[in-house]
């Protein structure tokens, strides 16, 4: 098995993390190590908002973490009713 995790998101799409992604997060930025904080993210978002750059299939998923101050952004792109985890890191605005 090649995902980490499956979930539902607060809309009930079922989004996917694959290991590689998971390395590329990891790898990429250091300082996101929580799985369960995304999550979270996904079932209980502050704001989902489409991309700007693909606003057709990617949405840009918001939490805010007290404790860091910041947001958490998380990138999810779907092709075919299939959601998955690009990318997530840390932003002190929403975008």
């Amino acid at each position: 098995m090649n995902n980490l995790f499956e979930i539902l998101d607060k809309s009930g799409r079922k989004i996917r993390l694959s290991k590689e992604r998971w390395n590329h997060i990891c790898r990429e930025h250091p300082y996101i190590s929580n799985l369960e904080e995304l999550k979270l993210t996904m079932v209980n978002p502050l704001l989902i908002k489409p991309s700007r750059y693909d606003p057709e299939q990617v949405r840009w998923y918001y939490r805010y973490n007290k404790g860091k101050k910041l947001y958490l952004f998380v990138a999810v792109k779907y092709l075919n009713g299939d959601g998955f985890i690009i990318t997530a890191y840390y932003v002190k605005n929403i975008k």
